[in-house]
């Protein structure tokens, strides 16, 4: 694994973390948006991208680009709630869109 990819690893293990906790506090609840079927999204794209930086993937770049595409859909989302989980959930997306976006640069 590269060592430039350490970073955006990281911020998508916390986004991946935090997206799951949302999705369990919002079970059940009323959402206003898709929040929280962007978690779920938002799970599988930082779980994604996480396998092929660890494997140093010749397609690390368009993970990496994906998943911060989702993950900013999924912080617009969850930001509109005034829940505490949703609102670090979007804080955790927008850090991981960010070190994404780095990596596909």
């Amino acid at each position: 694994m590269k060592s430039l990819y350490v970073k955006c690893i990281e911020a998508c293990q916390k986004c991946l973390v935090d997206c799951q906790n949302c999705l369990i506090e919002m079970a059940g609840k009323e959402s206003i948006n898709d929040c929280p079927h962007c978690c779920v999204q938002c799970i599988d794209a930082c779980y994604a991208c996480i396998k092929m930086m660890s494997s140093n993937s010749a397609y690390s770049k368009q993970y990496a680009l994906l998943c911060a595409e989702i993950c900013e859909y999924c912080a617009d989302h969850c930001s509109e709630h005034n829940h505490n989980h949703c609102k670090q959930c979007a804080a955790s997306c927008r850090a991981c869109a960010e070190e994404c976006r780095k990596i596909a640069a």
